[in-house]
């Protein structure tokens, strides 16, 4: 009987306050809208770093847990670092400065660090170039990688159908490629595409192989130097050397052109190094640092003591990044919070004026036997009412924004069960801390003075 009468008392005092609620919906809404935005932000802000999070992690797998990237660069580059540091070219000529020469990044570089360097697991040669493929009357740009098959292993790079290259291909330079999977939808549609010929350049190439279709995230790819593949045509490295392009090797025609730019003081100068990219991968991951460091004493002795190149650990450039983000949503999840406590006080407020408001209800609940338990839970329910409904209808307005944002602005989203559950717990715990004090206060009045009013 005392829990039936118990919950006969309490259910009559959330009745009241659904009526008031009901009664005044306008206002009701407007209490309520600092927690639907300050719930709805929350939702969409962790939405946003979870996205962020996940492109991070995706990007770590595709460019390869212990893998170090060489690049070369290019003599503009150290020409104009050269001319802010104070010195030139023409300057050391003009003092009688002994010139050192370096022939770039080459082949002999990449092997001579699978056989030199002991923490060394695999090295991967990379060539690329952009090229026009034509089949039939299809015709479309490509991007022409040369390399061999660590490149699939190393970059997790998986075959829909067909084989890896053989030996014979990577040795003797064979027209063989394998190709990405846009280029297989675009020149081969619906027919299987291995054992079919296709023309890149001015050469045929017998396709071997076909690459399955990769989730590529561009965001801060350039950083890492990750590469999507489904618009590439790879071939082996010695086939891209032997029958397109082996920059090593200057014609007449390109020393003329190179001669001309001088005399006409030009800052573009001919890209003489044979390769684009080493691909280095370390057997473990604690020696990615001193490997790294190894790579680049090996180099400069090599290359004559001319820095000519750029040596970076794509996984610490990565987490830096990750750790940067995860700063940046830690500050936007916080600007969020804060709504939802501004959202509380107003709760507060309206609840204070609201309690001014109805004096003569209290009064008169106190005077036909209501107590100071059941006027506290009556305003107190109200608040708590109106942060359930709000922080409802802020987590559907949360989704919502999520998909927009991803839908417009081609940010990925995720939204988690834990950040819609911890802004709903927050709305909730907002809004019976704040309801608490009007509560009270309205508990607190003196039934006489109240009936007076």
């Amino acid at each position: 009987m005392k829990i039936k009468a118990f919950y006969t008392r309490y259910s009559y005092n959330v009745q009241i306050a659904l009526e008031a609620i009901v009664a005044n919906r306008v206002k009701s809404l407007l209490t309520a809208l600092g927690i639907i935005f300050g719930v709805a932000a929350v939702i969409s802000m962790l939405a946003i770093g979870n996205g962020a999070e996940q492109e991070i992690l995706e990007q770590i797998k595709m460019v390869g847990v212990n893998n170090i990237i060489v690049t070369p660069v290019l003599k503009t580059d150290q020409a104009n670092s050269g001319d802010a540091k104070g010195g030139s070219q023409e300057t050391n000529q003009m003092t009688g400065a002994k010139q050192k020469f370096s022939k770039g990044l080459t082949l002999l570089d990449a092997t001579s660090m699978q056989e030199i360097i002991p923490t060394v697991q695999a090295v991967c040669p990379i060539i690329t170039f952009n090229y026009m493929a034509f089949l039939h009357d299809v015709t479309g740009a490509v991007k022409l990688d040369g390399t061999d098959n660590t490149y699939f292993s190393l970059f997790d790079i998986r075959l829909e159908s067909g084989t890896l290259f053989h030996p014979s291909h990577l040795d003797e330079g064979y027209p063989v490629c394998i190709i990405g999977y846009n280029v297989k939808n675009v020149f081969f549609n619906q027919e299987p595409a291995v054992g079919k010929y296709i023309k890149c350049g001015q050469i045929w190439l017998k396709v071997i192989g076909v690459i399955e279709k990769r989730n590529f995230v561009g965001t801060g790819a350039g950083t890492a130097s990750i590469s999507g593949t489904d618009n590439s045509i790879i071939i082996p490295v010695k086939t891209m050397l032997l029958r397109y392009r082996n920059r090593a090797l200057i014609r007449g025609d390109e020393v003329k052109l190179v001669a001309a730019a001088r005399d006409n003081s030009s800052n573009k100068t001919e890209d003489i190094n044979q390769l684009d990219k080493i691909i280095v991968r370390v057997k473990d991951t604690k020696d990615l640092t001193s490997t790294a460091k190894v790579v680049g004493k090996m180099l400069t002795r090599k290359h004559n003591g001319i820095k000519d190149f750029e040596v970076s650990i794509p996984e610490l450039l990565l987490k830096q990044q990750q750790k940067t983000k995860n700063i940046f949503n830690i500050v936007l999840g916080a600007i969020a919070g804060i709504s939802l406590i501004v959202g509380g006080i107003g709760i507060m407020n309206i609840m204070l004026a609201s309690v001014m408001e109805r004096i003569r209800e209290i009064g008169t609940r106190q005077a036909i036997g209501a107590s100071r338990k059941d006027i506290i839970f009556q305003f107190l329910s109200e608040s708590t009412l109106i942060s359930l409904a709000g922080g409802l209808l802020g987590i559907i307005l949360g989704i919502i924004l999520s998909k927009v944002i991803q839908t417009v602005f081609g940010i990925k989203t995720i939204i988690s069960i834990l950040s819609i559950f911890i802004s709903f717990s927050v709305s909730v715990f907002i809004g019976i801390t704040f309801g608490y004090l009007p509560a009270k206060k309205a508990a607190e009045k003196d039934p006489v003075e109240s009936l007076r009013q």
